[in-house]
């Protein structure tokens, strides 16, 4: 699960001088949320929607319509940009790429290849997709929550009691007082009574 995998190639960028209400037409036509700001090549910050949004007069203003539109033809990017640019690497982990997100409080990160070129954009969007996939959510099956003391060799017998039926995905998560839960999606032979299986082997199945 690769950033390279999953975010969007060949982003829109906008310069510092492109005209704040430029880059908000761009935004809307391409229905997204956030634009790299590119000078001669080179990755120099980041602007949203919101950023330009909130640039804009407000509808209260005592400007007149001429001073208005003289106004917002002379604001540019470079005003409303983010810089520093908190980035990913191509090659780096999606959950790497995710953890600084939330981290930062930010919905998407300017993507750079190994020469440290612009070459995609990974978006909240894009973490979800990812997750689902994980998750195994478009494959169908039965989804079983599992809890079990925290310690080597129980993912093992729980295994062993889901058998015969395939494990499409796994996740884990903390549980309470030194347990783990464990959300596993099972499809194929015996997934009609998989649950009281596991029950019987002696695992706690929460859902």
């Amino acid at each position: 699960m690769l950033v390279r995998d999953w975010m969007t190639r060949d982003p829109v960028t906008v310069t510092p001088s492109t005209p704040v209400m430029e880059a908000l037409k761009t935004l809307k036509d391409g229905n997204f949320r956030r634009l790299p700001v590119m000078d001669k090549g080179k990755l120099i910050g980041i602007t949203t929607r919101k950023d330009l949004k909130d640039a804009m007069p407000s509808k209260a203003t005592t400007l007149s319509v001429w001073e208005l539109n003289y106004l917002l033809s002379k604001l540019t990017v470079a005003e409303m940009m983010a810089r520093p640019v908190i980035t990913a690497a191509e090659g780096e982990y999606m959950e790497d790429a995710a953890l600084r997100m939330q981290e930062h409080h930010v919905g998407g990160l300017p993507v750079l290849d190994d020469s440290g070129k612009l070459s995609g954009i990974i978006t909240t969007m894009d973490v979800l997709r990812a997750f689902t996939e994980i998750l195994g959510m478009r494959e169908g099956g039965q989804r079983i929550t599992l809890e079990m003391p925290d310690t080597p060799g129980n993912l093992e017998k729980a295994t062993r009691a889901i058998a015969p039926s395939n494990i499409i995905s796994v996740a884990t998560y903390d549980g309470r007082e030194n347990r783990r839960r464990f959300v596993i999606r099972v499809s194929g032979e015996g997934t009609e009574d998989v649950k009281p299986r596991v029950r019987d082997s002696g695992i706690t199945v929460l859902d």
